[in-house]
């Protein structure tokens, strides 16, 4: 890992084009001056390398500058379960905080560089500025709502509707961060995918493949385009949040 420090004026929070996932509204310019000091270190991952590992100290929650990082548990039997994938602006380290070391092991899909934010720092300045504190509340509650979606999936959902829910929910997270919702790369390996969703890797393999021959992608190894996004909305169960819902015609 390579340590860089934050100390540049373009390296601030507050001009960081991510601060919106991070960052609560309503900060004063005080306030705004002392999250500026909250970052003082950063850290370049390479593909491969881990960020922190299961049993670490926590000392640091994570955001991710750029790049992509998945977080793993080590099953007893050697088997490395999957148990999320994370985006630029998005948190990691957050299991750590209830028994104060990392529960799990998060490491770089690809080249990444993440924001280092000592906890203990963040938890004083949190004391001082409520609206931060508030922030960081929306963001445990909004890590838990997906953690709970996703086990919901993984008990009730057909593999082909979690495979299409997890690729509208790439979409989804990607056109928040401002790239194109309908054609990306996948960072992930089709092992990872199925680890992830709880599918064999021949199952992915062969889904994509049908997915593909049905009109609702195009694939070529990890490049994929979704064609047909009401189909893959509709097989995921779920209403394409761009189509205005339609109104039931009255008995």
């Amino acid at each position: 890992m390579n340590y860089t420090s934050s100390d540049s004026p373009n390296s601030k929070c507050s001009v960081c084009v991510l601060g919106q996932f991070c960052l609560p509204v309503g900060l004063t310019p005080s306030d705004v001056i002392k999250i500026d000091t909250l970052v003082k270190e950063r850290v370049h991952l390479q593909k491969g390398e881990n960020l922190y590992r299961h049993g670490d100290p926590l000392s640091s929650v994570y955001s991710v500058r750029f790049g992509t990082l998945k977080t793993e548990y080590c099953l007893q039997d050697g088997r490395q379960q999957v148990i999320g994938f994370h985006l630029p602006g998005e948190i990691l380290g957050l299991d750590g905080i209830g028994e104060g070391h990392y529960q799990s092991d998060a490491i770089a899909l690809e080249e990444s560089e993440v924001c280092i934010i000592r906890y203990e720092a963040f938890e004083d300045l949190a004391r001082q500025i409520p609206v931060l504190q508030h922030q960081f509340h929306r963001i445990l509650s909004r890590e838990l709502t997906q953690d709970q979606r996703h086990l919901l999936s993984l008990g009730t959902m057909r593999a082909e509707e979690r495979l299409a829910a997890f690729l509208l929910n790439l979409s989804q997270r990607l056109a928040a961060r401002g790239y194109v919702n309908n054609e990306f790369d996948l960072r992930m390996s089709r092992v990872e995918i199925g680890s992830y969703l709880g599918i064999q890797i021949e199952t992915v393999s062969r889904m994509l493949s049908r997915f593909a021959e049905s009109g609702l992608i195009q694939i070529k190894q990890r490049h994929i385009k979704l064609i047909d996004m009401d189909g893959l909305y509709e097989l995921a169960g779920t209403p394409n949040p761009e189509r205005p819902p339609q109104n039931k015609p009255c008995d």
